[in-house]
């Protein structure tokens, strides 16, 4: 009679089967003493983690089978951490997004590369909720967190539910938290990167600290850009914006947190306080400049 396989070692297996096909869409990201991973968006084409990526000087990939290539950026989006990057090799299996929901309590694996070699890493998903703002301005589509240990390198890889589908990238957050970056924003933001290159932004031209007024908040003017919206809008250096768009102001990180992609080319009224007397302005949002 044949030994009966155990319940962990029919899981065993079945997580070494997931990570096995994973394993062909993931690459090794290295950068100026940076290791990261990533995968194989489109043929050609490869999404990492952008935080995990140097500002600048080159990058190479190295690939299942273990060659190195040379990459090079397409673009990048801080704001979702998404960054993509062009090589030459096409003959890598693109991966499949699943846009299926995880619920809280779920089986999720990330698999990622320590250079040719493949890594895993099991967890749960601790949270699974609505589409969120990143501290950095960016929409993300699904807030999904992972309880689970994640070595940096393996920052930019595949996020798996329990049938092997990918459903994100997974990256750190604060305090090491590990977040997934859901397929639908991956989709969204690499799309704009092949064509554009870069994600437009808001930009009022006006460099911002928060004060304490007897209402609330306000965010005092320190510095106006002379070619940009609020200059043009009338604004001055010593001016605090006391509502924006019809609203108080809550604070200046959320004032920045709203100037994402679609805020270009609104047109929002503004409450000012200018040497202590109430004045009024309407700004249109422009589009941040490419430093």
């Amino acid at each position: 009679m044949a030994d009966k396989i155990s319940p962990l070692q029919a899981l065993s297996g079945a997580v070494s089967e997931i990570v096995a096909q994973a394993a062909a869409s993931i690459v090794a990201v290295h950068s100026h003493r940076s290791q990261a991973s990533g995968f194989i968006w489109r043929p050609g084409l490869i999404v990492t983690a952008d935080e995990a990526l140097a500002e600048e000087g080159e990058i190479s990939v190295v690939m299942r089978g273990g060659d190195a290539v040379k990459a090079k950026l397409a673009g990048r989006d801080p704001t979702t951490d998404v960054a993509l990057l062009r090589v030459e090799r096409a003959e890598a299996q693109p991966i499949t997004f699943s846009t299926e929901t995880v619920p809280a309590g779920a089986l999720a694996i990330v698999v990622a590369a320590q250079d040719s070699e493949p890594t895993a890493a099991l967890g749960v998903v601790s949270l699974s909720g609505g589409a969120w703002r990143s501290l950095r301005g960016g929409e993300i589509s699904a807030r999904i967190e992972l309880a689970i240990s994640l070595r940096r390198a393996s920052e930019g890889g595949l996020a798996l539910d329990s049938t092997g589908r990918a459903i994100g990238m997974a990256v750190l957050g604060p305090r090491r938290r590990v977040l997934v970056i859901p397929s639908a924003t991956i989709e969204q933001v690499a799309a704009k990167l092949e064509t554009h290159g870069r994600i437009p932004r808001g930009y009022l031209g006006l460099g911002l600290q928060p004060v304490k007024l007897d209402t609330g908040i306000g965010a005092m003017v320190m510095s106006v850009d002379s070619k940009g919206p609020g200059a043009a809008a009338g604004i001055r250096q010593g001016d605090v914006i006391v509502t924006y768009n019809g609203q108080p102001l809550r604070s200046v990180q959320a004032l920045v947190r709203a100037l994402g992609p679609d805020s270009v080319g609104s047109v929002v009224p503004l409450t000012l306080r200018r040497a202590g007397e109430p004045v009024d302005a309407s700004l249109t949002i422009g589009e941040r400049p490419e430093r």
